[in-house]
């Protein structure tokens, strides 16, 4: 066992020598478990915004890329003064379009003196040959990464949550990507239904078995006019606290490889759609439990929680 997380904040300081803040911005694509290819329902924990509720993209799609990039800055001017900033296209699937598409959105932003990174989330089933020499092709420029959303190893949650894809499809997509160059990074929630502590560490296991490079660790939330809120709003959806939240994440990190970038230790859903956990609303409270938890809980000492 290591004695501490390696944060997203730890690794930017280490590889780039600066803090980084994200633009969340939007490439106008949809889904298919959205547009009718796989379903029109979407994951059953998704809202209309596709996880992308934080980047506005219902006015984000219909305005230009430099737009939309001034207008993340602005939301951030308040605390980062830098000119360092990850592209962060969150929303929906971000390669759920053609190659020719891809490139006219994706080359002038990554060509950007102020991009260091491009970070975009997909689906592995959305990944091409030609889409990902495409991404290859990016990498070449600056480092792009690669967010996958796995959520779980677990086909019967996986059906439950309507995924959409089976684990050997998700495997090939990171094999591919590791082909050209590109360890990705890996989308966990924790708490989803039905599944045991037990189950949500099986999932951290197979994960720290891959060659990825992080992963994204995500409690689950329900959220208004989502599938999940119906079952929720029904009984039928238990819902985490924050001290079994802290306690399954205290038994996650010890089986993480120690280079394995945490990009992400919990999550918090926007407000206005917010249904459960209350307690996740609170996001200084919350990463102050947890560290504390994991100090007194497990071995990460000597070393500054970012």
């Amino acid at each position: 066992m290591r004695p501490y997380y390696y944060s997203l904040s730890e690794y930017l300081k280490d590889t780039y020598g600066t803090k980084m803040y994200k633009l969340s911005l939007s490439g106008g694509m949809t889904c298919p478990n959205r547009d009718g290819k796989l379903d029109t329902r979407g994951c059953i924990f998704c809202s209309a915004g596709g996880s992308g509720d934080f980047t506005g993209a219902a006015l984000s799609n219909r305005l230009d890329m430099n737009t939309q990039i001034q207008a993340a800055k602005s939301l951030i001017s308040g605390k980062y003064h830098g000119n360092d900033f990850i592209a962060y296209f969150q929303s929906y699937t971000n390669t759920y379009a053609s190659a020719e598409y891809l490139k006219d959105l994706y080359f002038p932003v990554i060509m950007r003196p102020d991009i260091r990174i491009l970070s975009i989330a997909t689906r592995p089933d959305c990944l091409s040959d030609e889409i990902i020499a495409l991404l290859a092709q990016l990498n070449q420029i600056k480092p792009v990464w690669v967010e996958l959303g796995l959520q779980t190893m677990h086909e019967s949650t996986a059906a439950y949550i309507r995924r959409g894809y089976s684990l050997p499809v998700f495997e090939d997509a990171v094999s591919r990507l590791n082909d050209v160059g590109i360890r990705p990074i890996v989308h966990m929630i924790i708490g989803l239904p039905n599944e045991t502590p037990d189950m949500m560490v099986a999932t951290a296991k197979y994960i720290a078995a891959l060659p990825v490079s992080g992963i994204k660790l995500q409690l689950l939330h329900v959220l208004k006019n989502t599938d999940l809120a119906t079952e929720y709003l029904r009984g039928s959806v238990d819902i985490l606290s924050l001290k079994q939240y802290s306690e399954i994440l205290g038994e996650i990190l010890p089986v993480l490889p120690p280079d394995l970038v945490i990009h992400r230790l919990t999550g918090d859903g926007p407000k206005n759609l917010l249904l459960a956990p209350d307690w996740s609303g609170n996001k200084k409270m919350v990463m102050n439990t947890i560290h504390h938890y994991l100090k007194e809980h497990t071995i990460y000492q000597g070393r500054n929680y970012q």
